[in-house]
């Protein structure tokens, strides 16, 4: 093979390591989960340390057919000192019925109903939720999507995680339990590559929060000009959690997996989510349009095999094939660290399930690149290289260029702290000098 041009091994060495560290990935998220997940914490609160007190902040729009369910959650947990703020920015939002019948229902928890919102970027999830959260009256403040189903020790769980030297634990996004296949498709994705790096990239202190539910010192979101600060943001979570360790803050996961438990759930409406996020992750770390389809199992495989065959002049078909069935082997031993008891459904249709993740992953990778424009229910955003977003007006005809234009840089936008008068700057991108596939990959956001 000498014959070949040089690049060419140079490619094949690079694709080698490459392999190689991705496999190190899958080892740390295997090993780590099996640590951390479901740890029950053995401090115990005492009358010289009590628990804080918790406010925690539900933004609603619509209802579905759990949303009672998952509220009701929340009412019903073991926590001596919490308060609901329920927040809904349409005044004829189904949901608020429905709040209401749940604060009749439990006249003895500390709740209220926000309605209205406040305009304060272009982030419908911070315009929804700033009320609330200036109404907050507790130190900590708990942000969680209307989809997520409590267990009654979950907040527990946080606090005793949130210690002297942490501003911000979140939970690692998981699904309950729930019949059909694409409930079972949401399942692997969240157990197996999500899981796997956002296990990887906590262990090894790499910013991977997701905002669907997490808790935060509210002091320090004040210090750094409060929520509104980062309304100018669509994936608000990952520049909080940036922000907050630039300050010299820790952040964690709890031991506890978030229970996504929305009552709609088709391949359709999901498949949507991972392109939306996967549009965020580009926009704000360019070097994922090469790194993320690298880390994909068929991809890397495929390349991987090459690269053995041209170095070591191995069998490419039985390396592909050997790789695929080890990585399929990693991702069920950790959906089963992830779900901590036995998997809802049958070995043949995680098989399935698996197979149809890994195979149309990369079309809809490639389908994100093509129109970088979000959809999010009935508004459209599109944002500059950074992730600062703006919002586009309803399309018409002859619009479709602005939907499908490349992106652009980021402006410089600046706020001021009002806590220490401090003049913040934001929108400069994200200094991704450490940009890893973990930072790469791990970037949801719109539930």
């Amino acid at each position: 093979m000498s014959h070949l041009p040089t690049p060419l091994y140079g490619f094949a060495i690079f694709f080698m390591i490459f392999w190689f560290g991705t496999w190190c990935v899958h080892l740390i998220a295997l090993c780590y989960g099996k640590y951390k997940l479901h740890k029950k914490s053995c401090k115990l609160p005492t009358e010289s340390s009590p628990l804080p007190g918790v406010s925690i902040l539900k933004p609603l729009l619509g209802v579905d057919p759990n949303l009672q369910h998952n509220l009701e959650t929340f009412f019903t947990m073991d926590y001596p000192l919490y308060e609901l703020l329920f927040c809904v920015e349409d005044k004829h939002d189904p949901a608020i019925k429905l709040v209401e019948q749940l604060l009749d229902k439990y006249p003895q928890i500390d709740a209220q109903l926000f309605v209205g919102g406040s305009n304060v970027g272009v982030n419908p999830k911070i315009n929804n939720i700033h009320p609330g959260y200036m109404a907050a009256k507790y130190d900590f403040v708990m942000i969680s999507d209307s989809g997520i189903k409590m267990k009654n020790d979950t907040l527990l769980d946080m606090v005793q995680n949130m210690s002297e030297r942490h501003a911000l634990v979140h939970q690692m996004p998981f699904t309950s339990d729930r019949d059909g296949f694409p409930a079972t498709f949401e399942k692997i994705f969240f157990g197996t590559v999500q899981s796997r790096i956002y296990l990887s990239a906590d262990a090894l202190g790499i910013n991977c929060h997701t905002g669907m539910s997490c808790l935060l010192r509210k002091a320090v979101i004040d210090q750094l000009g409060g929520l509104r600060s980062f309304g100018c943001y669509l994936a608000e979570d990952f520049f909080i959690a940036k922000r907050v360790t630039e300050l010299g803050w820790k952040m964690r996961i709890s031991n506890q997996p978030a229970l996504q438990n929305s009552g709609l759930c088709d391949i359709v409406s999901f498949q949507a989510r991972l392109i939306r996020w996967a549009k965020l992750r580009v926009a704000m770390v360019p070097t994922t349009i090469l790194l993320e389809p690298l880390s994909e199992c068929m991809v890397l495989g495929a390349l991987a095999a090459w690269s053995a065959s041209l170095l070591f002049a191995w069998d490419t078909l039985v390396f592909f094939l050997v790789h695929t069935l080890c990585w399929f082997l990693s991702d069920w031993l950790l959906l089963s660290i992830v779900q901590h008891g036995s998997i809802p459904f049958h070995k043949f249709e995680f098989v399935i399930g698996w197979l149809f993740r890994e195979l149309t992953s990369p079309y809809l990778f490639l389908h994100a690149l093509w129109n970088p424009a979000i959809r999010w229910r009935a508004r459209t955003f599109k944002l500059h290289w950074g992730g600062v977003a703006y919002e586009l007006p309803l399309p018409h005809a002859g619009d479709e260029d602005a939907l499908t234009a490349p992106l652009q840089p980021a402006p410089t936008l600046t706020t001021t702290s009002p806590a220490t008068g401090t003049t913040l700057s934001t929108g400069k991108g994200l200094g991704v000098g450490t940009g890893t596939l973990l930072a790469t990959k791990q970037r949801l956001l719109i539930s």
